[in-house]
């Protein structure tokens, strides 16, 4: 485990988890919404994005954090290994619930509300990206480790008895 991808709906703790598996495993740690989003709000041109994503892919080891559909084909043909975090909405909405006003160090500003528009991209999660994120993965399912969890419990126990 070199190169690993971690992915699923805002507030399933892909963020969580893979703080948790840089800890066991040493891999250096990018997440994608510190690519995507400036300190003002505002986000990078998705050229800029792919870009910089490229950079962190050829590197030797590394642990990549977010979903980014528009990018998964890249991030997939690059990696080993998949965590795929499929989890409940209601896990995942107050999963995002939980960290409003927190600092984080996978954003680089502080979530003051949840607003309705992200909230509805979550709710609509299951329904509009999921199904394409299983589909890629069925493509790559004989050349990489792939890790479907549950539930938090499945991945805490995962890193437990894994490291």
């Amino acid at each position: 485990m070199q190169k690993v991808i971690v992915i699923g709906s805002p507030g399933a703790g892909k963020s969580t988890f893979s703080r948790k598996l840089r800890e066991k495993t040493g891999l250096s740690l990018y997440y994608l919404d510190r690519f995507w989003h400036k300190s003002n709000q505002t986000t990078v041109s998705r050229e800029e994005f792919v870009q910089q994503l490229a950079k962190i892919t050829k590197r030797e080891e590394w642990i990549i954090d977010g979903n980014y559909l528009h990018t998964l084909n890249l991030r997939l043909a690059e990696c080993d290994t998949v965590f795929l975090l499929d989890y409940p909405l209601s896990v995942c909405l107050a999963g995002v619930k939980s960290r409003i006003g927190k600092v984080r160090e996978d954003l680089p500003w502080i979530e003051t509300e949840f607003d309705e528009e992200f909230k509805q991209w979550i709710i609509d999660f299951p329904d509009n990206q999921l199904p394409q994120i299983y589909r890629l993965l069925d493509q790559y399912k004989k050349t990489k480790n792939l890790v479907i969890f549950k539930s938090r419990e499945e991945a805490e126990k995962y890193l437990q008895e894994t490291f």
